[in-house]
């Protein structure tokens, strides 16, 4: 008799355990049948022109070269504005600022922005960068608005890895006389930076993909050159990949499907940068 509840809980336990194996064979299944279907009907159109030239005769040829730079472009400035301000906000959250209304109010918003639409981000960007700033249509505009829109994923993501630091790192380098942001610097920092990393992978996944941020602010509809600086429009993929898609009539299939896996590859490629980067801080700062 008192092994009968104990049989039960295991096979309640187990149930759980199928249950959880199949819903995540699921989501894996759907991602490797997407992935698997843009790999199959887009590979014919990858070439080293592909990559290489300028888009001509309407972006019915050549090349996607000024979308994949101008996409670099655009994720490499959004982190270089968003992940500064990001921790930053963070470090004050965590280590500074009072537990009190004001700090849970903060910390509400911060989460209640992750949710708004990324249509809204680009009408604020609109109004804010481009028309009230002048920086006009421009990858300054643009990537600003893209920092804006994955603050608050970095944010989080920092205020959780600062966290897992034991308090016992701070509470050593304070009794030895250093200050609080030496100790900030270097008890608290150097470990939170793998968490850290994850919250900038996931942010650099956002913004790379996003085509509604990016059509009111930088997009440009056809533009077979560079940016000279970063006041000039650029083509970016999400937004070529939407034009070509739906604008244009007569264009080769496969060139549509080539576009979606350069941007499928180039998010891989910047993710899989990320985890190697987050690696080895984890390995080299361990406790």
């Amino acid at each position: 008799m008192p092994a009968e509840p104990w049989r039960r809980a295991l096979g309640v336990q187990r149930a759980a355990f199928a249950l959880l194996f199949l819903a995540t064979s699921v989501v894996a299944l759907a991602a490797v049948a997407v992935i698997g279907f843009v790999i199959v009907r887009g590979c014919g159109a990858l070439s080293w022109a592909f990559l290489t030239t300028m888009p001509s005769n309407g972006m019915r040829a050549g090349g996607i070269f000024p979308a994949i730079v101008g996409t670099l472009e655009l994720v490499g400035l959004t982190v270089v504005f968003a992940l500064p301000m990001g921790v930053a906000a963070a470090i004050y959250l965590t280590e500074y600022a009072a537990d009190n209304w004001l700090t849970r109010l903060v910390r509400l918003a911060i989460v209640n922005l992750s949710g708004v639409p990324s249509v809204v981000y680009g009408l604020f960007g609109l109004g804010l960068f481009v028309a009230f700033c002048r920086f006009g249509t421009s990858l300054l505009s643009g990537s600003l608005t893209l920092a804006i829109m994955i603050l608050p994923v970095i944010i989080t993501a920092s205020e959780e890895a600062l966290r897992s630091v034991p308090k016992s790192f701070r509470e050593v380098s304070l009794s030895l006389g250093a200050s609080r942001w030496q100790t900030i610097r270097h008890s608290v920092l150097p470990f939170a930076i793998p968490g850290i990393m994850t919250g900038t992978i996931l942010g650099i996944s956002r913004a790379a993909g996003e085509t509604a941020p990016i059509l009111f602010t930088v997009a440009a509809f056809y533009l077979p050159r560079l940016p000279h600086s970063i006041f000039d429009q650029a083509m970016a993929l999400p937004y070529h990949l939407y034009v070509i898609s739906t604008q244009i009539p007569n264009i080769p299939t496969a060139q549509r499907y080539g576009t979606a896996l350069v941007l499928l590859l180039l998010v891989l490629s910047l993710n899989v940068l990320a985890v190697v980067l987050r690696a080895h801080f984890r390995q080299k700062r361990q406790w």
